[in-house]
């Protein structure tokens, strides 16, 4: 009876209920169906994963980002800070130049004061000698 049924397309499963396909299109269809279910799962999680990852991947580069900004501002500060010691430097070393011609200067006037002092003692020794 089954050949019967089977030849006008109706088939009866394990539990004898009546069926438009072959048990085994069945078993298939409703294995194919599992599969898919747990592919689209797998999917689904891949996608989470994946958006997930993106999610830290720019938080990173925004840190990465502030941390390049924060790197540049200090070699600039510390490029700034170079050329101002720089000027410092200069300043101190034509004030050095400045006060060691003035020390120079007040040298040889010293030298010449010292000079005159003696001259003017001896004239004064002799005046005081001769009267």
């Amino acid at each position: 009876m089954s050949e019967t049924f089977s030849k006008t397309g109706l088939f009866f499963d394990e539990l004898n209920k009546i069926r438009v396909l072959e048990p085994d299109v069945s078993s298939q269809t409703e294995e194919l169906q599992t599969e898919c279910k747990d592919f689209v799962e797998k999917i689904s999680d891949f996608q989470k994963i994946a958006d997930s990852f993106l999610a830290m991947v720019d938080s990173l580069s925004v840190e990465v980002e502030a941390a390049k900004l924060k790197a540049i501002g200090s070699r600039n500060l510390l490029k700034s800070m170079a050329k101002k010691r720089e000027a410092q430097q200069q300043q101190l070393q034509a004030l050095i130049l400045e006060k060691s011609t003035e020390l120079e200067r007040l040298r040889i006037q010293h030298q010449s004061l010292i000079r005159t002092e003696q001259e003017q003692q001896e004239f004064i020794q002799q005046l005081v000698l001769n009267h």
